[in-house]
């Protein structure tokens, strides 16, 4: 079993703790013989997700979610730390302030206090097992970014603004046309920035993975999309989302990106998978407090899927559920919590009041948990989540499934794909 505080030091040690694991060491440092094999790259893309808010320290409570804890034998080295690849370089833009490159480990993920993994972490692991020779990882993600304005696709055309929506401009008294004009500018901005990053990465692939040898070359290998959350919450650019085919606008954007992202990166088959958003599980298995929600989710979940069916895509792009890598575990536990919460926050309160002490409080606080959960309990619940729901609560072991996930199902894909 995993020690208790195994990433004590990592939580306190920061950077200092990130170097040690070989990350981000100096240029010198990295360089090893090129493999006798192309170079092959995957393209990371899609928003604060695929940035991924999963803290490091929660990698231990992987060890009390049976689906995760066998991924613990790949994810720690012989010293019980997260490894670091030995053959995948990634640069990532988006998920920090500036471009991060270097040997793939932890703390590619948002920035924040402690380093986090998104899903590049576990797929870059498993590609590894998978394939021979180097491999680059370019990540574009950047949090609360639509497909509808954000990543729109050149081909799509212009974002239409609904009459439903118009109507509630105007109604507000709105600059209808300026409003549209910022629409205007707005549209496909991240999707050129994604696909500028790609380019400008792959002008200099050595400035990022030193491993690369000219005379093999490279290979554009294929590309994950994970994205959805501000298109789903979206009621006016899809004001039918909790009926059938609510999301259909969805859909059809999302071929258009698929095909204009083959265009411009010029490689007609690329195989591609799109990572279709589950947070809070199967909707099958929404308790009470969701059900009002159960429609739209499962609504977008299709839509975001449909592109995969399409006979145009079948065979080269793939749907990965990510809802099947929900702990229903955690998510039980939370729900006992929230039948607590309103008795916590009222104490809480009356220690800001100055009305009990903060020891007696924090005393009657403990004391509400520990007639809610046993031991067991509690320690899984404190220490699998860091985050948000809408961030797969901020979970290791969820974001670990997802990025395996993501590479078992390319893997599948590059096997049909054509001898180039």
């Amino acid at each position: 079993m995993l020690r208790k505080h195994l990433f004590e030091e990592l939580i306190w040690g920061g950077l200092a703790a990130l170097l040690v694991w070989g990350g981000w060491t100096s240029r010198p440092g990295w360089a090893q013989a090129p493999e006798s094999a192309p170079l092959r790259v995957f393209i990371l893309a899609g928003q604060s997700n695929m940035q991924g808010h999963a803290q490091v320290s929660t990698i231990p409570a992987m060890q009390w979610n049976p689906q995760a804890a066998p991924l613990l034998k790949d994810i720690l080295g012989p010293d019980g730390q997260p490894r670091a690849c030995q053959r995948v370089w990634i640069s990532s833009l988006g998920s920090s302030d500036t471009e991060k490159i270097g040997r793939l480990t932890v703390g590619f993920g948002a920035a924040g206090k402690e380093p986090k993994i998104g899903p590049e972490y576990t797929f870059g692991i498993y590609i590894e097992k998978h394939l021979d020779g180097p491999v680059l990882i370019i990540k574009t993600a950047w949090g609360g970014k639509s497909l509808h304005t954000d990543f729109r696709p050149p081909s799509a055309g212009p974002y239409e603004f609904t009459p439903e929506q118009l109507e509630v401009l105007e109604r507000r008294g709105k600059d209808v046309q300026q409003i549209q004009a910022d629409r205007k500018a707005a549209s496909g901005r991240f999707y050129r920035l994604m696909i500028d990053h790609v380019r400008f990465v792959l002008s200099d692939i050595e400035r990022v993975c030193p491993q690369y040898d000219p005379a093999q070359g490279y290979e554009l290998a294929g590309f994950v999309w994970f994205q959805g959350w501000n298109d789903m919450v979206d009621s006016g650019t899809y004001p039918h989302r909790d009926q059938p085919k609510g999301f259909d606008e969805y859909s059809r954007l999302l071929g258009h990106f698929i095909r204009d992202v083959r265009s411009d990166l010029d490689c007609p088959d690329l195989p591609f998978v799109i990572g279709v958003l589950g947070v809070g599980g199967p909707t099958d298995r929404y308790g009470p407090d969701k059900q009002r929600y159960k429609s739209v989710h499962q609504n977008f979940r299709d839509a975001m899927a449909a592109p995969a069916d399409w006979p145009e895509f079948r065979g080269n792009v793939v749907a990965v559920r990510t809802e099947a890598y929900w702990d229903m575990q955690v998510a039980a536990l939370r729900e006992r919590e929230r039948a607590i919460l309103p008795q916590v926050n009222a104490i809480r309160k009356r220690i800001r009041a100055g009305e009990i002490a903060r020891d007696e409080g924090e005393q009657q606080i403990a004391a509400l948990y520990d007639q809610t959960f046993d031991a067991r309990e509690l320690e899984i619940l404190r220490r699998s989540v860091s985050n948000a729901e809408y961030h797969y609560l901020g979970s290791a072991g969820i974001m670990a499934q997802i990025g395996k996930g993501f590479a078992d199902a390319m893997v599948q894909l590059m096997e049909k794909r054509s001898p180039r």
